[in-house]
């Protein structure tokens, strides 16, 4: 696992996200060599065309688009919160969208949509009453180890590109993931 996290956009005032690629990010940012990932997008709530849902471009991630500028040091920070940086140049995205088309999946909370890391992607503020929540699951091959970012800052934490705990899971090993990293269990 990469990375998790939740995206909630709350109705009437959910912030949208600029086009971009992850892998653009976790290569610059975290060292991923290679195009190795997918994310898992959970959908928690009703995803609808009101309320921003995810846009993708249908084959763009057939075409790295690197984006032009040096990162800044904990540049993550503030990127989580709006994409300013990273941003595909709008000719390219014209291109690329007239080829593939702009998609927007939609479907009622449980509904899961899988997208390949390089796949460029937006969404747009949320001025619906509804809202609109997803948890995203990251999940990198055990043979694309995190490297030293090529983007030259520090790696960001480790919630965000996981370098420790990267073990495959076995799903026929009988140990508890608990028991195997030590831990005890929670108590209810």
């Amino acid at each position: 696992m990469h990375q998790s996290r939740i995206n909630d956009k709350y109705g009437f005032n959910g912030n949208g996200f600029n086009w971009h690629s992850d892998f653009e990010t976790w290569h610059s940012e975290d060292g991923m060599p290679r195009m190795r990932a997918v994310s898992a997008s959970l959908m928690l709530t009703d995803n609808n065309e009101f309320n921003g849902p995810l846009m993708l471009i249908p084959g763009s991630h057939q075409y790295f688009i690197p984006c032009a500028g040096e990162t800044p040091a904990n540049h993550w920070r503030d990127s989580l919160k709006s994409q300013r940086l990273g941003i595909p140049d709008q000719e390219i995205l014209r291109e690329l969208a007239s080829r593939g088309g702009i998609e927007a999946p939609k479907g009622p909370p449980g509904s899961l949509l899988l997208f390949e890391c390089n796949t460029l992607h937006a969404s747009n503020k949320n001025l619906s009453p509804w809202p609109r929540s997803n948890l995203f699951f990251v999940y990198n091959g055990v043979d694309n180890h995190l490297q030293a970012p090529t983007g030259g800052t520090e790696p960001r934490p480790e919630f965000l590109g996981a370098r420790r705990n990267t073990a495959p899971l076995d799903m026929l090993d009988p140990v508890h993931p608990w028991e195997r990293r030590g831990w005890d269990y929670p108590q209810r």
